[in-house]
């Protein structure tokens, strides 16, 4: 019998199916399964326009999964589950049948949360905190789980399936890419309907970036914290929808359309050339600690869902900083995980995943482990092995930091990159040797398992930290707006202020600091490896010196698109680097690269490491407490690598020179029979990065490299009696 709060018609109820989880409509009704292993009972609650709740008790099981089919349930159908099982935290379990829960396999959700005490489960006036019983009922404070209509005509889409080593990805958030843009509609702004709109995607690809990766957009959660401080979560680490686009970034405030809003946005991006790559929370929930609301996940199976703490399964584990971790020994979360990534990519079309704290989905135990179940399934898997993956290679547990340590399927964030490219333009000593490495794609971090150079996601900024405007502005962090004291110390950003923190009209200030901004954009789009770019770097975008807007909701974090016209120089420096690396496939190699002594054939010269003096680099100079500049040759007629159709890949030699020192250094052309005239193609002394005049400079010369400055020139003529015809016919 189903139970009605109202007169409702008693619905009709068919078996139906265990398989697929979640709500299924297949044009005549829908299908509904929940898993739980241990529930005693589950009510499917059906909520109309009125908020009014029709239960219908689900009595077919198999295999601990829940479910029933209902003709005529379409497209729109507000719902959501009732577990009734046992409730003894102290052991692990924590069914509450007090609770309407969402489904963890919904589509699609609707409604808010609203911090009313009924969402908790404890008593919040208990002596000790989270103990007690809390019986109140959450309907009406919950969100809703939404049928949707899973039809799309997507044409004749077609993933881009961009080569990695032609990936350029640019890191950007739907709200803070479109918030502010003056030619996209009103209406449309902070939308999937705004990322998809042409003057978005003119200006993506016009910029030359092959591929977006959006910061999280599954459903998530408010916090009650941020919300108390008059603040929002705008990145959206706090994921509790793991199949539905966040409904707050749709244009349309119906239930379910967020899903073909998302789509259309995806099949626009392609039709462009674009990717779509997600960065995806898997490794916590927005349930939180014991002190967290009960939503979903701790209501339904709260020991298959997370890691509880062993022999005290009162408490969470959390390798993750934000109170729980998902629970990768079970096979039914691993089950969801999995579940969730081939819905991503089968039924939405999106092109990769970023996984944020991905060292977390590597502890079945305590410590990581490189051949985990997880990374086994997703090895195997005939739809998630072929899309980008990327690994955020750290997590906050013991032994969290595992750059490198990754499967050979996976790329990874190149924390190490970061870290090494900011001290280097600030100036440390001895930086020299791991400067070398990871300009070269990190091949001490990858080679040893197999990867290639684009295993290493090249970064100098991302979401997480100041941005690149900030990094040579500010030494400490200021984040007074989150309501944290901050000033009382260095912000471990490795970042320099140039000499003045903060805003200034100093002009030599300013122009340092605009040619720092070069020099680092000039090292991530020259290394060997993938460069991501954070959005609005190429506009010198600002957060005030705020290197955590996680809560920032509002102008400190979005894109400030009045700055476009002010900052065309640097835009189109980027612009022009990003065609430099597309145009020439020595910056971009698919192999790691064989060093060897300019004219060294016998063991080859794919590139060689040279001092300012045109000298081989030795030990000795290597290691040399200065360690400030250096100079690298890229022989474009030694690559060794064929290109997609076999054919040998023969590209223009370059000088690339780099000065991190306070002072000019000169710079020593090699000799005549490695060309006969080069031309200056890159300087970031330069607003644009460009000489007007075009220079040209010939063998033997001395150029002069300004101080914290770079410089990349191309050969024009190859040696005497060495031409390129000869050269590609050898």
């Amino acid at each position: 019998m189903t139970e009605t709060t109202n007169a409702t018609p008693e619905p009709i109820v068919w078996p139906g199916s265990a398989y697929p989880l979640g709500s299924t409509f297949d044009g005549a009704g829908t299908n509904f399964a929940l898993f739980s292993g241990v529930a005693d009972a589950v009510e499917l609650c059906l909520i109309d326009d009125d908020g009014a709740e029709q239960r219908i008790p689900l009595d077919e099981v198999d295999n601990h999964v829940w479910h029933a089919y209902l003709p005529g349930v379409s497209p729109g159908q507000r719902y959501g589950y009732r577990v009734h099982g046992p409730w003894d935290p102290a052991n692990g379990k924590r069914c509450d049948p007090n609770k309407l829960l969402v489904d963890p396999y919904a589509r699609a959700f609707d409604g808010e949360f609203d911090q009313h005490t009924s969402l908790f489960s404890y008593d919040a006036h208990a002596e000790e905190p989270g103990t007690g019983r809390n019986e109140e009922d959450s309907l009406g404070h919950t969100m809703l789980s939404v049928v949707i209509n899973p039809f799309f005509d997507w044409g004749d889409d077609r993933a881009p399936k961009i080569p990695e080593d032609e990936t350029v990805i640019y890191e950007c958030h739907v709200k803070g890419m479109t918030q502010t843009h003056p030619g996209i509609p009103e209406q449309l702004r902070g939308t999937y309907a705004g990322m998809a709109h042409p003057a978005m995607v003119d200006y993506l690809t016009d910029l030359g970036v092959t591929s977006v990766e959006l910061l999280p957009v599954h459903q998530f959660l408010q916090d009650d914290r941020l919300r108390d401080l008059g603040l929002r979560n705008y990145w959206g680490y706090n994921t509790f929808g793991f199949f539905a686009p966040e409904n707050h970034y749709s244009s349309s405030h119906a239930p379910g359309d967020a899903v073909a809003e998302f789509k259309q946005m995806v099949r626009t991006y392609h039709e462009a050339g674009l990717e779509v790559i997600l960065d995806v929370v898997y490794n916590h929930t927005a349930e939180g600690n014991h002190m967290g609301p009960t939503i979903a996940f701790r209501g339904i199976d709260n020991e298959a869902y997370y890691r509880l703490v062993d022999g005290d399964k009162f408490h969470y584990m959390d390798y993750t900083g934000t109170g729980n971790s998902f629970n990768v020994r079970d096979p039914h979360s691993l089950q969801l995980i999995m579940d969730s990534l081939r819905y991503w990519v089968t039924d939405m079309h999106v092109d990769g995943f970023r996984f944020d704290l991905a060292s977390t989905l590597a502890r079945e135990f305590s410590d990581v482990d490189r051949l985990a179940t997880f990374f086994d399934l997703v090895q195997q898997d005939p739809v998630v092995s072929q899309v980008k993956l990327i690994a955020e290679p750290w997590d906050v547990g013991e032994g969290g930091y595992q750059v490198g340590n990754f499967p050979a399927l996976w790329n990874e964030w190149n924390g190490k990159y970061r870290d090494t490219m900011r001290d280097f333009w600030r100036g440390e000593d001895s930086t020299l040797g791991e400067f070398a490495s990871r300009l070269t794609g990190s091949s001490d971090l990858y080679q040893h398992n197999g990867r290639r150079p684009t295993a290493s996601i090249n970064f100098i900024t991302a979401h997480d930290g100041f941005t690149l405007n900030d990094l040579v502005s500010y030494n400490d962090k200021h984040n007074e707006a989150n309501g944290e004291d901050n000033r009382d110390g260095e912000s471990h950003n490795r970042s320099w202020n140039c000499g003045v923190e903060g805003e200034t009209d100093d002009p030599a200030v300013l122009e340092l600091r605009a040619r720092q901004r070069r020099n680092f954009l000039t090292t991530l789009m020259l290394s060997q490896g993938t460069p991501m770019l954070a959005h609005g770097d190429e506009l010198a975008r600002t957060q005030g010196g705020n290197n955590n807007v996680y809560c920032q909701d509002n102008e400190i974090a979005w894109m400030d698109w009045g700055k476009l016209e002010e900052a065309a120089d640097l835009h189109d420096f980027t612009r022009h680097l990003i065609q430099l690396r597309r145009d020439h496939p020595v910056f971009r190699r698919r192999r790691f690269l064989a060093g060897g002594a300019l004219g060294d054939e016998e063991h080859g010269r794919e590139i060689s490491w040279l001092t300012p003096e045109c000298t081989l680099m030795t030990q000795d100079d290597w290691n040399a407490a200065f360690g400030k500049a250096l100079m690298v040759h890229l022989d474009g007629e030694a690559i060794a690598e064929p290109d997609s159709r076999g054919q040998r890949v023969v590209d223009d030699s370059f000088l690339l020179m780099f000065n991190a020192h306070f002072e000019d250094i000169d710079f020593t052309i090699p000799a005549a029979e490695f060309g006969d005239e080069w031309e200056v193609v890159v300087d970031t002394t330069q607003a644009r990065g460009v000489r007007e005049d075009a220079d040209t400079v010939q063998p033997g010369a001395t150029v002069t490299v300004g101080q914290r400055s770079a410089l990349v020139l191309r050969r024009t003529q190859p040696p005497a009696g060495e031409g390129r015809k000869a050269v590609a016919e050898q």
